[in-house]
């Protein structure tokens, strides 16, 4: 740490004169508030690095000695599979006496991912949930994940993180496997983003077991986990004659593909069977209801908080992943295929 006046080590006044800004800026950008301009949020992140300032944590630590609090890193998004989980660590978190500390990210970019570890360790937090897809790592991700214990969501992982994932290959299989099952010929899939390491997964398995069944794999169509995508998709589906079984990467894109369906005339599931994944709350309640592969999302958000804080206790554990099995639910919105 940087001496600033002689022996005087940085503080909160430092760093607002040295990236022009007030305290009360750096102190909206040391907490992790939205509402602070990428620009100003970098200088002020750049003078708390070159300072080497660190927030004075001994009003919290006074009885404890511990923050008592959890980091969460997340996607800033609608969708309902990121807030299902973040209620779920939410909730465990409070049942162990711990409160959360949440940094959201607008993009999935190695530095600002880099930024939300970094507000959330200026926090004095004990541990992080890094629930975001990582594809690609960096020096500084791996280094602030290794001075603070962290759980990975979604399959991603660091030298030094444990990961909490469900198996997304075991989802495709499932949903293609009961396609297949009903006896359509082929599935045809609506994908998920490619950075994403869940819609990589789910497309993957999907292509394993048309391959293993010796089944014609066709090309999959692209989306962006929205229902307007799977909507511009089930356009293009629709239009297609031989197509009569499709897993979709999402319950949300589903729902797209449903109303797409059915303004080109094709019968959900009489003339195209559609699975979903995910079994949010609206899957049951869609027109027909979705049949589609239903993720613990609770549960998740608890077993990611179970592992941290076991992480906590004892950093120098090798860390284990953990991986959850996705259940199929079968509703009305696939049948078997026409003779």
């Amino acid at each position: 740490m940087r001496s600033v006046g002689g022996d005087r080590p940085p503080a909160m006044a430092d760093v607002a004169r040295l990236a022009g800004v007030s305290a009360q800026t750096v102190s909206r950008v040391l907490s992790g508030h939205p509402n602070v301009q990428e620009k100003t949020r970098g200088r002020v992140l750049a003078a708390v690095e070159q300072l080497g300032y660190r927030r004075n944590s001994a009003a919290r630590a006074l009885s404890s000695g511990r923050s008592r609090t959890i980091g969460v890193v997340t996607l800033q998004t609608t969708f309902y599979s990121r807030a299902a989980v973040t209620s779920g660590i939410e909730n465990a978190a409070r049942e162990a006496g711990y409160t959360v500390s949440t940094a959201t990210t607008a993009s999935l970019d190695t530095s600002a991912i880099e930024a939300a570890l970094a507000r959330l360790a200026e926090q004095d937090v004990e541990g992080v949930i890094l629930s975001v897809p990582l594809t690609h790592t960096s020096p500084r991700i791996e280094q602030l994940t290794r001075s603070v214990p962290t759980i990975t969501i979604d399959g991603s992982r660091t030298a030094a993180t444990e990961v909490v994932a469900v198996d997304q290959s075991l989802a495709a299989r499932q949903a293609t496997r009961h396609l297949l099952d009903l006896g359509h010929d082929t599935v045809w899939h609506i994908a998920g983003p490619e950075e994403w390491l869940e819609a990589a997964a789910r497309r993957d398995g999907w292509r394993t077991t048309l391959e293993e069944a010796g089944r014609t794999v066709p090309p999959p169509l692209e989306g962006d986990w929205s229902p307007a995508s799977g909507y511009r998709n089930g356009l293009i589906l629709g239009r297609i004659p031989d197509a009569t079984a499709v897993f979709v990467a999402s319950d949300e894109m589903a729902f797209g593909v449903i109303r797409a369906l059915h303004e080109l005339g094709r019968r959900v599931p009489q003339d195209i069977s559609v699975v979903g994944v995910d079994d949010i709350e609206l899957a049951e309640y869609c027109s027909p209801s979705l049949t589609t592969v239903a993720q613990p999302f609770t549960q998740m958000g608890a077993l990611a908080v179970a592992h941290l804080l076991r992480h906590i206790e004892n950093p120098a554990a090798v860390p284990e992943p953990a991986l959850v099995e996705p259940r199929l639910v079968i509703r009305a919105s696939t049948a078997p295929a026409k003779p």
